[in-house]
Parts: C-alpha cells; sequence; structure tokens
C-alpha cells in the first residue's frame, strides 16, 4: 500500500520543483513571484487540508469497523461541505489577491506577477478542493493505487501545459507565468474529474453508486465527526501557516535573490517532505483500519514500520543534497551570487531532511489516530513560534540573512520530531475514540 502513495506525494513535489524550474527562464523575479503565492495559497486550503485529514482518518476507521454505511455518509457530507467552502474562499481570496500579496512583502519587481499568478490559481481552487477531498477518502479506505493514478496524470497535464503556455510552444500563447498558473489549474481540472469517476468504480468501499443505491444523504452527525476530528487540524493549520508566512515575509524583506534561492530551497525540501507525506498517508489508513479492528499492537508496528523506511530514504536524500547542490542550483539560476545563496541553504537542508521525514510520519500516526489536539499544539509550539523567533534571532538580531531563515526551520522540524516520537512512544493515542 505505501509505495503508491509516496509515489504520488514524491510526483507532485517533483513537478513542484520543475514548476519552479520552468518558469526560472522568466527571470529570478519570476520564482521569487510564485513563492510569494505559496503561503497565502497554503493558508487558504487550511480548511479544507483538516477536512481531509478527518476524511481520510474516519473512513479508514469506518473501514476497521466495516460500517460501509456511515463512511459513504461522512465521504458525500465532507464533499458537500467542500463545495460550498471552496466557493467563499475562492471568490475572497481572488478580490483581496492585490492586499494579500502585498502584506506577503512583494517588491515592485515581483508584486504583479505574484497578483495575477494568485488570481488564477484560487480562482480555480475549487477543482483542487474536490480531487484533494476524495483522494484522502480514497487513501482512507486503501485505494492509493487510484489516487496515485490522478495524481501522475494531473501533474503530467500541468508539466506539459506549462511547457505550452510559459515559453509559447506550438502555437499556443506565451503567457509567461499566467501561463503556470493556467498550466496548474488545468491540471487540477483533469484530477477532478479523475477523483469523481473512482468513485464510479465497482466494488470500492467509498462510491456513488453505494450512495444512490442504499439513498444516502449527508448528515450533521457525519459533519460533526468531521469538526470534532478537524476543527484541531483546521487552527493547527491556519497557526502553522502563521510561522510559515513570518518566514517567508523575512525571506522575502531580504531582497529577491534571496527570495528566489529561498522558494527553489522550499521545492528542494518538498520533495523530502513528499516521502514522509507519502508514508504517513499509507500509515493513516492502515493505523486507522487497526485501531478499528481493535488490534492495538499492530497500529504501533505500522507507524514503527513506516518510520524505519522513512529514515532510510532521509539519508539517501541527504546524501543527494550534498554532491548535488551546487548542481541543483546552477540549473535553476545564471546569477552566481543566486546560486551560492542556493547552495548554502541546501547545506541546512542535508540536517532537516534527517528530522523533517520522521516527524511527518509520527505526526500522521498520531493524526490518523484521532490524536488530532496534541499534533496541532505541537505544530503551533514549533511552527508558530519556535520557527519564528528563531528565524527572526537568527536571521536579523544575528546577521545570518537567509541562512539564519533556514535555521530557524531546522529548529522548527527538530522540535516537531522530538514532541512526535515522545508522543507516539507513550502509547495513548491507541486510545482514542473517533
Amino acid at each position: 500500500m505505501a509505495w503508491p502513495a509516496v509515489v504520488e506525494s514524491f510526483f507532485t513535489a517533483f513537478v513542484g520543483l520543475v514548476d519552479s524550474y520552468m518558469v526560472s527562464g522568466l527571470g529570478s523575479n519570476a520564482v521569487a513571484a510564485i513563492g510569494l503565492t505559496t503561503q497565502p495559497k497554503f493558508m487558504g486550503l487550511s480548511m479544507f487540508f483538516a477536512i481531509n485529514v478527518s476524511l481520510s482518518a474516519l473512513v479508514a476507521r469506518r473501514r476497521g469497523e466495516d460500517k460501509k454505511d456511515d463512511a459513504n455518509r461522512i465521504l458525500f457530507s465532507g464533499i458537500v461541505f467542500i463545495l460550498f467552502a471552496a466557493i467563499i474562499i475562492s471568490t475572497l481570496l481572488v478580490v483581496f489577491a492585490d492586499g494579500i500579496i502585498r502584506f506577503c512583502g512583494s517588491n515592485p519587481d515581483t508584486h504583479d506577477l505574484a497578483v495575477s499568478y494568485f488570481r488564477i490559481v484560487m480562482g480555480g481552487m475549487i477543482f483542487n478542493c474536490i480531487q484533494m477531498g476524495i483522494n484522502s477518502a480514497q487513501r482512507g479506505a486503501g485505494n492509493t493505487r487510484i489516487t496515485m493514478r490522478t495524481n501522475l496524470v494531473s501533474n503530467t497535464v500541468n508539466v506539459i501545459f506549462n511547457y505550452l503556455l510559459i515559453g509559447g510552444k506550438l502555437g499556443f500563447p506565451a503567457l509567461g507565468v499566467k501561463g503556470a498558473a493556467l498550466a496548474t489549474v488545468l491540471g487540477t481540472v483533469v484530477a477532478s474529474i479523475m477523483s469523481v469517476r473512482s468513485l464510479f468504480v465497482d466494488g470500492c468501499f467509498v462510491s456513488i453508486p453505494f450512495i444512490v443505491k442504499n439513498k444516502i444523504l449527508p448528515g450533521f452527525a457525519a459533519v460533526r465527526s468531521l469538526i470534532k476530528v478537524g476543527y484541531s487540524v483546521f487552527f493547527e493549520q491556519i497557526l502553522m501557516r502563521v510561522g510559515f508566512m513570518a518566514t517567508s515575509i523575512m525571506a522575502a524583506k531580504m531582497g529577491t535573490a534571496a527570495m528566489a534561492a529561498h522558494q527553489v530551497g522550499m521545492n528542494i525540501m518538498g520533495l523530502s517532505f513528499s516521502f514522509g507525506d507519502g508514508l504517513q498517508a499509507t500509515a493513516v489508513a492502515l493505523i486507522g483500519r487497526s485501531l478499528g479492528q481493535k488490534d492495538e499492537k499492530l497500529a504501533r508496528e505500522y507507524g514503527r514500520t513506516c518510520r524505519v523506511i522513512g529514515l532510510f530514504i532521509s539519508f539517501v536524500l541527504a546524501c543527494l543534497y550534498f554532491f548535488g547542490g551546487h548542481a541543483i542550483m546552477s540549473a535553476f539560476f545564471e546569477e552566481p551570487e543566486i546560486v551560492k545563496i542556493g547552495v548554502d541553504i541546501t547545506r541546512i537542508i542535508i540536517v532537516v531532511v534527517i528530522f523533517q521525514v520522521s516527524q511527518v510520519i509520527y505526526m500522521g500516526c498520531l493524526r490518523g489516530a484521532g490524536d488530532t489536539a496534541y499534533t496541532a499544539k505541537v505544530s503551533i509550539v514549533s511552527v508558530t513560534v519556535i520557527r519564528t523567533v528563531f528565524s527572526y534571532v537568527f536571521g536579523y538580531t544575528l546577521g545570518f540573512g537567509i541562512n539564519g531563515v533556514w535555521m530557524g526551520i531546522l529548529a522548527d522540524q527538530v522540535s516537531r520530531f522530538i514532541f512526535a516520537s515522545i508522543r507516539f512512544k507513550q502509547g495513548k493515542w491507541t486510545k482514542i475514540k473517533i
């Protein structure tokens, strides 16, 4: 079950890196502009990330309990909620895009590019939200291959239209940064279509034919269950984004060169995150099912196995970044000063990745068991407080600049790893009812 989830998550992160590479041909200001939109975009998606965690955890638990009716009611209720919320949030983000990007620290050479990119991507966010919700339920049901195929195809569409629309190939208009945004939306449109189609596959634990045949309707009880599991994840996401946005603003204030290198560094870090994310998605499904079957020992074993695999992967990635850091940055930038900044960042990422992959897996295990209140507290302390304070102290007070910001990111990852590993080993998460 693990490899499809890992491949899916890795390919999504890899496409993010390819996006930055394809945009880098427009100049470092274009890379920096897209980087400015990252945190407000994820802030807008915070509610949906929370619902996705709820959908995956609850569907996995109901599968373990063999309650197919309840699982499908939870899915139906979640999708209805997602549709209404996406329309409202998308409208607000498009209308207030200019002020949002200005608040994030845009410069004259990045502001207009960032605003146009942000408006297009967030204007089409409903398709992204739908596919994320359905895929989360499918993962909870154990259908990781379905979600892998969906994301592989949609990300391929994204890359193809990046090629066609950024530089204007094969008769398509050269739209630059706007082309990259349109390619992203087109990829999510394809993903949403494929995700909806996956619900019509015979024999799936969650499916539209089953919902129709059994006349299952959305219910307030299902929504309450989603909120019970997801509310702490939502506040966790919001406060985490405050920390992420704070470090992003610090990087932006250090100039376009620093912000461009920072953005590529974040894309590289996203690759290592993807392995942990894929493994934790698998752990959520397996742990949820095991706890639904009242097998706490097996749930613990699944978590430990995923962590061992993740640790091996993190060491391989650390070696890759150590020997290939300069080559990676040189592929994105021609300016020697930006390449140097980027190489310094990759040196810090080498240490970050060791803690990052393990903490992502541990935190996923805890969320999958419904221990979302604890993970929320850990994220608030680590990301909102430790990351922000350490980034400011090292970046500004001690004068390390963008490297100081990344020292703050390292402190955050170490903190989350310590808190999550202690909680996992205590085993209290196996007793939680959802």
